[in-house]
């Protein structure tokens, strides 16, 4: 079921790649979405704020976990597109090896330090022991994220995108029982929904390891593949580090957002994790986008093809364009369902407070998917640099906006902090990525 992106037409292509990525995530954000309706509908205002109080601090550990998992793959990749299957083998072995001693730091490092930086955030009292155990059962599960991410990487890095979805699928089933089993029936609360998280990634993870072990030899090692081999490791690294590093930078600037909108007390974080819920939802198109052009550009570039890297990153432009057009106005029309989606009861000052964030970042969404679009493309390349950097820009974007907004109390500014990082690292990352294709062009026609 490999896909081979170096042949054909680019438009045919990204879209036959990107619709099973698209559902995945989908499903995959189904697991955050079914807690945070199941915890608001059976548990309470305060449960959903302390679940939605952990969301940056899980952004930050995952999502630098996922940096560099995809980073390590990237390589993959590109030893696919040019044809070098033991190349992609030891790249396999070293991912694993790389993947393990990094989950295993990161376990300790993230369970040892949260309820210091749940106190850092200024975490309101009233919900700080449920935020703490929901994000400490998720962090001791890191594991079987992590396995998932790695696996179904390295899936996408050799064209294989409805895999990972069938597996996704049966997970955000299990999810979704679990869920109503253990917080409905055994009245476990934040716990439950933690437990069920981490379970369903666990099934999905171990669903792939099988499915590669039995159906995929391209990418079956054997003993010799698990050998440290240094340029291979280098490569690895030189891509996952600024990957994870972006994720992270990023998700800090996420974390100065939630402490200034701490500071507004538990009903305000309560609205605000139901618009998040929503947006990302929503966004998850751009994500599937990103993960299609890492993958296209990374093999197209094992063969050198610039002129088709660009080509499909146009197409990936116009059609992340139209698509955020119609997101935002369908988005407006049906907010009041989506919000009783979430909360039973009055909704009045709950659905105003979703309705400002929806209204100001839905009009940023267009930037939103070219920080995707061109980000990918540049790491697909093996140019590391200037993605991570477009990591801190958002970064400093959001931090100003954010210190501002909690010095003025302010939730329209908490809302303007991630609008403003989208449109200004946006437009950075376009500059950047005529920056890297120039470069490349010039050492191509060099020789």
């Amino acid at each position: 079921m490999e896909l081979d992106m170096t042949k054909g037409s680019p438009f045919r292509l990204i879209v036959k790649f990107i619709i099973p990525i698209i559902l995945g995530n989908i499903f995959q954000q189904l697991y955050s979405v079914v807690d945070t309706v199941i915890v608001g509908q059976f548990v309470g205002v305060q449960a959903l704020a302390a679940v939605g109080a952990t969301g940056t601090i899980s952004f930050l550990i995952l999502g630098f976990m996922q940096g560099l998992t995809t980073g390590f793959t990237v390589l993959t990749s590109q030893r696919f597109g040019a044809g070098d299957k033991e190349g992609v083998k030891k790249s396999v072995g070293n991912s694993y090896i790389l993947s393990a001693i990094v989950t295993v730091f990161m376990t300790i490092l993230s369970a040892a330090g949260m309820g210091w930086l749940l106190r850092v955030m200024q975490t309101p009292d009233d919900i700080f022991e449920m935020s703490k155990t929901y994000i400490l059962i998720i962090c001791l599960g890191m594991g079987f994220t992590i396995l998932y991410n790695l696996l179904s990487s390295m899936l996408r890095a050799v064209g294989n995108s409805k895999v990972p979805l069938y597996f996704l699928i049966l997970a955000a089933v299990l999810n979704v029982v679990l869920d109503l089993v253990l917080i409905i029936v055994f009245q476990m609360g934040v716990a439950g929904a933690a437990v069920a998280t981490v379970a369903s990634q666990g099934v999905s993870g171990l669903l792939c390891l099988l499915y590669i072990l039995k159906k995929v030899p391209l990418l079956q090692i054997g003993k010799q593949h698990f050998k440290p081999e240094a340029w291979c490791m280098k490569n690895q690294l030189s891509i996952g580090i600024p990957m994870a590093l972006q994720f992270s930078i990023t998700a800090v600037g996420a974390i100065m957002v939630q402490a200034a909108l701490n500071m507004l007390g538990s009903t305000v974080v309560a609205a605000y994790t139901v618009a998040c819920k929503v947006e990302q939802f929503v966004t998850q198109v751009y994500g599937a986008m990103g993960m299609t052009m890492a993958t296209y550009s990374a093999q197209n570039r094992g063969i050198g093809n610039l002129d088709r890297i660009k080509k499909g990153a146009k197409i990936a432009f116009w059609m992340s364009a139209v698509y955020s057009v119609a997101a935002y106005a369908v988005l407006e029309l049906t907010l009041p369902w989506v919000v009783r989606l979430f909360l039973a009861g009055d909704l009045t000052e709950v659905l105003s407070y979703v309705r400002i964030y929806v209204t100001i970042c839905g009009i940023f969404f267009i930037p939103l998917g070219m920080i995707f679009i061109y980000r990918n493309v540049m790491q697909g390349c093996g140019y590391g640099f200037l993605p991570m950097m477009g990591g801190v820009v958002e970064l400093v974007c959001r931090a100003v906006v954010a210190v501002i907004a909690a010095h003025l109390l302010s939730y329209e500014g908490v809302c303007c902090a991630n609008a403003s990082a989208w449109g200004i690292t946006g437009v950075f990352l376009w500059i950047s990525y005529r920056f890297v294709m120039r470069k490349m062009e010039r050492k191509a026609i060099m020789g």
